[in-house]
């Protein structure tokens, strides 16, 4: 089975992810999305409200899968007889940090390859960082996540000011 990984952080799940998302489901039979889970950065949205608004989101695809794994993708790619790891990029920079990751992985395990995906042009400005600051201070983000994302984040918000 031609079967591929497509990992991050998801916090929150953007219109450039399932960008990806959409155009890897076409390319490969299954596609596994993993919300990687880093205890040294700080997340708005636990890995399991991840996991559920990703579940959410892909849904109406049946082959695409949504998992949760603390460790290193090339370790939950062989457990998944996954053989092709999908990086989205945006610019120049995340090349070069994907580039320099994907050599890390290949040293980890020669059997897995990246795949580096550009999103769509029209996503290329959508940083997870930049949506999560324009949600603080009440701005339009119908462009750049789906309207339960936006929903979701707004809640996550405003409990967070209640505190």
């Amino acid at each position: 089975m031609n079967r591929a990984v497509f990992a991050g952080s998801f916090d929150p799940p953007t219109f450039g992810h399932l960008n990806i998302i959409e155009r890897s489901r076409g390319i490969f039979e299954e596609l596994l999305v993993v919300v990687a889970v880093n205890r040294s950065k700080q997340h708005l949205f636990t890995e399991y409200e991840r996991c559920a608004l990703l579940s959410q989101l892909v849904k109406q695809w049946d082959n695409v899968s949504v998992h949760l794994w603390e460790g290193l993708i090339v370790d939950f790619a062989r457990e998944h007889k996954a053989n092709v790891l999908i990086r989205g990029i945006r610019n120049m920079s995340d090349f070069s940090y994907e580039f320099d990751l994907s050599l890390m992985n290949k040293g980890l395990d020669p059997q897995i390859e990246t795949l580096f995906m550009p999103t769509e042009p029209r996503f290329f400005v959508l940083k997870s960082s930049s949506i999560k600051e324009l949600a603080s201070f009440g701005g339009n983000l119908s462009g750049m996540v789906p309207q339960p994302i936006e929903q979701a984040l707004r809640q996550k918000l405003q409990k967070n000011r209640n505190i």
